[in-house]
């Protein structure tokens, strides 16, 4: 896939599931392993190095509503975000990229749709990251609480916050993917084989993007 000017564009892949999920680790793999410039325009850059502080988490409001105050900014730091994740592709550049979609905010934002339409007519993958809550939950445990932060702290023998619990609630609603890998069973690298695979096979068309932007 070309422009007129013969630059071909870069693919996109983009992985959703919810934090501790494995994501992170499969975007390293990607940049490590794959062939070519791999850019990571992902949710903890953005969040971390993009969005000012006084507006974080932005794009990473967890499920439930619980900062309306700062959802305004989050469909349009997105559509920005994607802006760019589709101006990479065009120069050239492949991208990844991680994020945990969802639209369990104080109201329907269905920012997903929206995004999958900034990609239009260009080679995106859709990857759903699932891992199960007893994975996720050792991976927090074995942080520690200075990586867990606070508002998500866990501890053996408590029950599982409900920020925890939201997130796989919600992080793959409506689930529609081109490929979905299980990072509960299978390690970083081996997700990101399966990945490399259907790109070498070709996007499925219509792909899971060109069917959320029609929906």
């Amino acid at each position: 896939m070309e422009h007129s000017d013969g630059i071909a564009k870069g693919r996109i892949v983009i992985l959703n599931g919810a934090p501790r999920s494995g994501k992170s680790s499969i975007v390293e793999a990607i940049q490590a392993g794959f062939d070519g410039v791999w850019v990571n325009l992902g949710v903890d850059a953005y969040v971390r190095h993009v969005t000012p502080e006084r507006y974080r988490p932005g794009i990473g409001l967890r499920p439930g509503g619980e900062r309306p105050d700062l959802e305004p900014l989050v469909p349009r730091f997105y559509a920005a975000l994607y802006a760019s994740i589709a101006a990479h592709s065009r120069l050239g550049f492949n991208v990844v990229a991680e994020f945990g979609h969802h639209d369990a905010y104080s109201r329907p934002l269905g920012i997903l749709r929206d995004c999958a339409r900034q990609l239009a007519g260009l080679p995106a993958l859709f990857v759903g990251v699932r891992c199960s809550l007893n994975v996720v939950m050792q991976r927090r445990l074995a942080e520690g609480p200075e990586r867990q932060g606070s508002y998500v702290a866990v501890e053996a023998g408590k029950p599982i916050p409900a920020p925890v619990i939201a997130w796989q609630e919600h992080v793959h609603r409506p689930g529609i993917y081109d490929l979905e890998v299980d990072t509960a069973s299978k390690n970083p690298q081996e997700c990101a084989k399966e990945i490399r695979q259907m790109l070498t096979h070709g996007i499925p068309h219509p792909s899971a993007f060109e069917r959320l932007a029609a929906s």
